[in-house]
């Protein structure tokens, strides 16, 4: 493993400010639905002034729109987007990892057509690969994808495709290959899929409080032509993998409650705190400021070119459980029973984390999952 010790450079602590500054003017407190971290809200313009300011597609070529700017410039806006609940819905998942892995493997064409509208701000993507039947070993999908003229016919179901039904595509790991002896990793493939192409039916699956986000993706026959395979057939197992560096390193994986600890102590201010709160904010910030830069080391490695899956699956394991924990020892400090209803923001984060908070050590991979990638990265499994 490499988690290099790592300090902000002055540019980009004046990046930092000046997110900040835009932030405190466009979004201050009370005017906005503050969010648990990437649990926000889709908001289609916001996206477009985030990219605007060059703040969206930031580490993608200048020539597809992007800015040639570094995943470290990249991971100080996000984390003050994250921490401040902004809604940055929309453009999520397309800037933290589609356009990537588009930039990466994907051909000129899907490079021209696909990342301007990214870097504008103006397409937003989900993510196709967790299936009904599957569990955690995302290997045994079975979403079929059989040759037929100028392109595949794709037939299966995925699950927990997040906001599939507000975004414009998604990026489907199929088996374009029968499974031959076994060997699950072989014969997958990355096919960028419209959804709202005919064939194709979204059903929303809604979490514990109503609230939209997680869907069931169903495809009957839905035609991708040739041009949209993303990378070599048969390379779709690399591929996703290389994808996941991007998807569990960040900020996103331990941003999560954040907000509920910021407006404890925004309800608090002007009165003692107290031995117990004062110890669970050292224990927090102790680990916040740990898991930081654990996180800041990885995109400091995916500047350097490299894939740290195993260090940014041990930064999602450590860090989707301690947002868990945060909310425990907030609400062990607290009299209260939080109602979605309520016109207190902390009660409304409160609630909210209470009934998402147990998908935090789910989405993007069990932490048993990322525990056995780290394993086998360091050779033991």
């Amino acid at each position: 493993m490499k988690f290099a010790p790592t300090e902000l450079t002055e540019p980009e602590r004046a990046l930092q400010a000046e997110v900040r500054e835009f932030l405190a003017a466009e979004l201050p407190p009370g005017s906005y639905p503050r969010a648990l971290g990437m649990g926000a809200g889709n908001d289609p313009e916001f996206s477009k002034k985030l990219a605007a300011r060059g703040w969206v597609g930031m580490a993608l070529p200048k020539e597809y729109g992007g800015h040639d700017r570094t995943a470290v410039d990249r991971f100080i806006v996000v984390e003050e987007l994250l921490s401040h609940g902004a809604p940055i819905g929309y453009h999520w998942v397309a800037d933290r990892q589609t356009g990537s892995i588009i930039n990466r493997f994907g051909t000129e064409e899907q490079r021209e057509r696909f990342l301007p509208p990214i870097c504008r701000g103006e397409l937003g993507f989900s993510i196709g690969m967790s299936e009904p039947d599957s569990g955690s070993d995302l290997a045994s999908v079975s979403t079929r994808a059989t040759r037929t003229d100028g392109g595949w016919l794709l037939n299966g179901t995925k699950v927990w495709t997040s906001g599939a039904h507000e975004n414009d595509w998604f990026v489907v790991l199929c088996r374009t290959a029968p499974l031959e002896d076994g060997h699950k990793h072989q014969g997958l493939s990355q096919l960028l899929v419209d959804l709202t192409s005919p064939g194709l039916e979204i059903n929303g699956i809604p979490f514990l409080d109503g609230s939209p986000g997680f869907n069931e993706v169903v495809m009957s026959d839905v035609f991708v032509p040739d041009e949209l395979v993303l990378g070599e057939l048969g390379m779709g197992w690399a591929q996703n993998t290389s994808e996941l560096a991007y998807e569990r390193g960040g900020p996103d994986r331990w941003l999560s409650t954040f907000g509920i600890v910021e407006e404890f102590l925004r309800l608090s201010e002007g009165t003692p705190l107290g031995d117990r709160a004062a110890e669970m904010l050292g224990w927090a910030t102790s680990r916040w400021w740990a898991l930081r830069n654990l996180s800041l080391s990885v995109a400091r490695l995916i500047d350097e070119g490299q894939a740290p899956s195993v260090e940014s699956s041990l930064v999602k394991e450590m860090g989707t459980r301690f947002e868990q924990d945060v909310l425990q020892k907030v609400i062990e400090l607290v009299d209260l029973e939080p109602s979605p209803e309520s016109a207190s923001l902390f009660e409304r984060l409160v609630a909210a984390a209470v009934q998402t908070g147990p998908s935090f050590t789910i989405r993007g991979g069990t932490i048993e999952i990322l525990r056995s990638v780290a394993s086998k990265g360091l050779g033991r499994g």
